[in-house]
């Protein structure tokens, strides 16, 4: 009879893999390991993450280097002011019987990278809310399932605002995390230069099977957390909230809205992945708020107060935190 492994072991093969695919990640990208950590956190949790940095920061390579270090199938959408619905999502078509078949889009597939999510409309981007939330896609009545696991990986660009369409909040509640990439600091862009101008090529080995995900998705889920540490994650969001009971003089007087309960959802998965990751069984406040940022970044609301004080949403949540 097979053994089954114990919940034990599979967390220490997960802590390892993560070991694996950093070493392999860092072959092409130098620099960046709080953001491939997030990526990777995303992964593991079934969520969805949006990556926003200012053009030639490596994020479509980043994204294509992470695809390549998981035996997953890839797709590439670049985003334009003219994409449809169906070149996204597929289409049917006659066949030469002349019935309907349905043609399957990009989407189906298991890491989707949306390019440049901001420019296309609205019409467009509500194309891929199914499909991030119910993990299918419905066309003329028929439900057609997406490939497990699916993650949705998408770019934006924020200093063009000319011809881009700003992502509607029930979109960006769909996204895990909210992931700002930065500049490289100098001896990070000095070995960048170094390793893209030589004749060398990087190959990225392939660390993790689709199967071996889902079973570590599953495993995130059953890891066990303290209920004060719960608590500090619902706190947290409720002190987002202006006027709610947590809520301090700071809340009320810069925020106009704050996160929702998918927030605390997503603190607590986050966190329990988070201390799997650095090789722990249990997570504690300090998982919490390694991740703090990206899960409230997209979801509070400055009010114009806020804005023209020059506080930031990231100035915001270090006061909350």
């Amino acid at each position: 009879m097979k053994e089954i492994p114990s919940e034990v072991e599979t967390a220490e093969r997960l802590h390892q893999a993560y070991k694996d695919l950093n070493r392999e990640i860092s072959k092409i990208i130098i620099g960046q390991e709080e953001v491939v950590r997030l990526l990777l956190t995303s992964v593991f949790c079934k969520g969805h993450s949006l990556l926003v940095g200012v053009p030639g920061l490596a994020k479509t390579l980043l994204i294509k280097t992470i695809s390549s270090a998981l035996d997953l199938n890839f797709n590439r959408i670049q985003f334009t002011p003219d994409l449809m619905p169906s070149d996204i999502l597929g289409a049917e078509t006659l066949d030469k019987e002349r019935n309907f078949k349905f043609i399957k889009g990009p989407v189906f597939s298991n890491i989707i990278l949306a390019d440049e999510i901001n420019r296309t409309p609205p019409k467009t981007q509500a194309a891929l809310l199914e499909s991030m939330q119910e993990y299918r896609v419905t066309i003329a009545g028929k439900d057609y399932p997406l490939q497990q696991p699916f993650f949705v990986l998408a770019t934006q660009n924020p200093i063009e605002q000319e011809g881009t369409y700003p992502l509607p909040e029930a979109q960006l509640d769909r996204f895990m995390f909210n992931i700002v990439l930065n500049y490289p600091d100098f001896q990070s862009e000095l070995d960048i230069v170094k390793q893209t101008t030589a004749t060398v090529d990087q190959e990225v080995k392939q660390i993790l099977s689709g199967e071996e995900i889902m079973e570590y998705q599953h495993l995130v889920r059953k890891v066990p957390i303290a209920d004060n540490v719960v608590e500090y994650a619902v706190g947290l969001v409720h002190k987002s909230r202006p006027n709610s009971a947590l809520a301090n003089e700071f809340t009320n007087q810069f925020l106009e809205w704050g996160a929702g309960p998918r927030a605390s959802q997503f603190l607590v998965i986050a966190a329990k992945c988070n201390a799997l990751l650095n090789g722990k069984y249990s997570p504690d406040i300090e998982d919490i708020q390694a991740t703090a940022k990206p899960i409230l970044r997209h979801r509070i609301v400055r009010n114009f107060k806020a804005e023209a004080e020059g506080i930031t949403v990231d100035d915001i949540i270090e006061r909350l935190l």
